[in-house]
């Protein structure tokens, strides 16, 4: 398997996700702007996202996959199945559990995340689609459960696509369902539930072409056969600081939530317009390295091959500076084009691309740290090894609340974001050297690499620096081709830029060839 064309198709997917999912946060602001009801739902929707990624993306995948790659590569096929049917099926009724609890408690749950909103008409329209959304919980952890499977099968497609129906389902939830309904925002949440379902009904084709399908044990004994299960006994053992590593990231989102909605009204939605143009380019690299290193990273430690390991970090750090630097760059100085032409229309106004502005310049300045992370923590994963990610990620916390002290006061909701980006920077760092200490990321020439990059970036940033003042892109909101057209002309010549300049500095995409054992 070529790592470097499997990340491309991971990659590829995922930006067809992330298109998708652009052109939802475009139609969403379009149709309801930057207001308490769009709070709302942000604030409502935070909440499956962050148990989303406790269960499944976060603390489940890091523990799960290592642990099925080392079996999977012993090529005991039984042994496999087995770990896979007691696993889902103690996932399963923790997820039933915590739905039931979540549907019953969101009222608590929202003055919790969101004190700003107590007693008013945000927080009873966020208390009704935490309700209506809450079950996306279990759908989605069992979506990402069959992810892990198919991914440590080198089975990346049908994972990476996924993402992309839950954006269709929200778009097609607002185009046609909204007009319809007393309160339209309540469709968003509808949508997404429906998503949930498209998510997982599309898993059970590929599983099945794997023999791979879960049996989830619905019997009174089922638990406790599961438990019994030695191989998920280990990710369970694992999942104990993965849950607290994950769960320290998401306190600081919580925390974080909870100041927004203590600012200006469209703090929480400028954010995560933000977010959802920052989550670009973490996704398409960030995710797609992780996704295809780790599996190869767990078979490389299984079979003590410590060289392959380091060289596969490697390869990935490497690419990923490649990449991320000139999209944080794009970030940090091409922020007012980006929001004016994906979010410039109808209830969405000026004011709310200069404000999404100021938090995307704040999300450049961390984009680098926010995308290593996601390629320095499988090293530590795939060792079986979380305590360490636990402990960094705890001090992290700590620093980040510290800094929105210092930012939040000054920047208001793009201190936030600032705090985060800075955060994310410490993390990836103190990752780095843990990985560098324990022999694990072998030493490389990265002066003279990194160097060569700084050189690249220099045109590339002053075409997008010209770019950015070449126009008066909010005027333009009457000539949307026009401007959409200048963007696409714009980016284009930057991108021709930089990489004609990557070939004068002497880096050749030949050295990114490298094809997993």
């Amino acid at each position: 398997m070529n790592l470097l064309s499997a990340a491309a198709k991971v990659s590829s997917l995922t930006m067809l996700s992330r298109i998708t999912g652009l052109l939802r946060e475009t139609l969403i602001a379009h149709s309801f702007g930057a207001s308490e009801w769009t709070d709302a739902f942000n604030v409502a929707f935070r909440l499956p996202n962050l148990l989303r990624r406790l269960f499944a993306e976060g603390a489940f995948s890091q523990a799960f996959v290592p642990i099925l790659g080392e079996i999977s590569n012993n090529a005991d096929q039984n042994q496999a199945k087995t770990l896979i049917n007691a696993v889902a099926t103690l996932l399963f009724w923790a997820l039933l559990l915590t739905v039931l609890l979540g549907v019953i408690g969101a009222p608590l749950l929202i003055l919790v995340i969101a004190t700003g909103f107590s007693g008013g008409p945000a927080y009873d329209a966020s208390v009704v689609m935490t309700q209506i959304m809450f079950p996306y919980i279990g759908l989605i952890s069992m979506v990402s459960l069959s992810a892990g499977i198919l991914n440590t099968y080198h089975r990346f497609a049908v994972p990476a696509f996924t993402p992309v129906l839950l954006n269709l389902s929200l778009i097609a939830s607002a185009i046609f369902l909204a007009p319809h309904l007393e309160q339209p925002i309540y469709a968003l949440s509808i949508g997404v539930l429906l998503g949930g379902v498209l998510q997982l009904v599309i898993q059970i084709p590929a599983l099945a072409r794997l023999g791979l399908l879960p049996r989830i044990g619905l019997l009174p004994g089922a638990i406790k056969t599961a438990i019994a299960n030695p191989e998920a006994k280990r990710v369970l053992k694992l999942m104990g600081p993965a849950v607290f590593a994950v769960s320290v990231a998401q306190i600081s989102l919580i925390i974080n939530t909870n100041i927004a909605s203590r600012l200006q009204t469209g703090s929480v939605s400028w954010l995560s317009y933000a977010d959802r143009l920052m989550e670009f380019p973490t996704a398409l690299l960030g995710v797609a390295l992780g996704t295809v290193l780790l599996p190869s990273l767990s078979k490389a430690n299984a079979k003590n091959d410590l060289v392959h390991a380091g060289e596969l970090l490697i390869w990935g750090l490497q690419l990923t500076f490649l990449l991320a630097a000139p999209c944080a760059i794009t970030l940090l100085i091409f922020g007012e084009p980006l929001a004016a032409v994906l979010y410039h229309y109808g209830k969405f106004n000026a004011l709310d691309v200069l404000m999404t502005q100021r938090a995307l310049a704040a999300y450049g300045v961390g984009l680098i740290g926010l995308i290593l992370v996601k390629i320095l923590a499988p090293g530590f994963y795939s060792r079986q090894d979380i305590r360490t990610p636990v402990k960094i990620g705890l001090f992290v916390l700590v620093a980040t609340q510290l800094a929105n002290l210092v930012f939040v006061p000054w920047l208001g909701h793009a201190g936030l974001a600032l705090s985060v980006g800075a955060g994310a920077c410490l993390n990836a760092a103190l990752l780095w050297v843990g990985l560098h200490k324990r022999g694990a990321l072998p030493s490389a020439a990265w002066a003279g690499y990194l160097g060569k990059l700084f050189l690249a970036l220099i045109p590339f940033s002053a075409v997008l620096f010209y770019a950015a003042h070449a126009h008066q892109w909010i005027a333009l909101q009457a000539e949307p081709w026009t401007r959409i057209g200048l963007l696409a002309l714009w980016l284009g010549a930057a991108a021709l830029v930089y990489f004609g300049a990557l070939a004068l500095v002497g880096i050749r995409w030949q050295k990114f060839l490298r094809h997993a054992k």
